[in-house]
């Protein structure tokens, strides 16, 4: 198995984990559980880390994807783009839910506008990570650009 494998394996976490944290996060509010509201951070968390996994693979496999013929640098270069700023955004959502995590366990005061802050911030990511997704299918799949 080469770094090519593992982000093709690893790559679709970061871009489906946002949208579960924010479903559980609806849910959480409706049922009004404490319990539900955090493992809502848990995922986001869960996210960054896939996230910047999948960005560590990905730079390798663009060395192996280089080498493959029909791949054109273009599509590479995109799909690299639109993963650089996905992955920031979930890594700052990811720290946020961190400190929101640690401030709704101890009954901060503040924990549920940073909750919220890290909820926005997930849901913004979103659209990078339909253009990071489609980008990076591009490379390969001509019947898609």
């Amino acid at each position: 198995m080469n770094a090519a494998h593992i982000h093709l394996m690893i790559n679709h976490f970061p871009i489906i984990l946002p949208f579960i944290a924010i479903i559980t996060r609806i849910i959480a509010h409706v049922i009004k559980s404490d319990s539900m509201r955090r493992y809502a951070l848990g995922i986001l968390i869960a996210g960054a880390i896939t996230s910047f996994i999948a960005m560590q693979s990905g730079e390798r496999a663009e060395e192996i994807v280089e080498e493959l013929p029909g791949i054109s640098e273009t599509y590479i270069h995109n799909h690299e783009e639109s993963a650089e700023i996905f992955s920031v955004i979930t890594y700052i959502a990811g720290g946020i839910a961190c400190i929101a995590l640690w401030a709704d366990i101890k009954r901060k005061s503040y924990a549920q506008v940073i909750i919220e802050i890290a909820i926005v911030l997930s849901v913004v990511s979103l659209f990078y990570a339909q253009k990071t997704g489609t980008s990076g299918g591009e490379i390969r799949h001509e019947e898609i650009r």
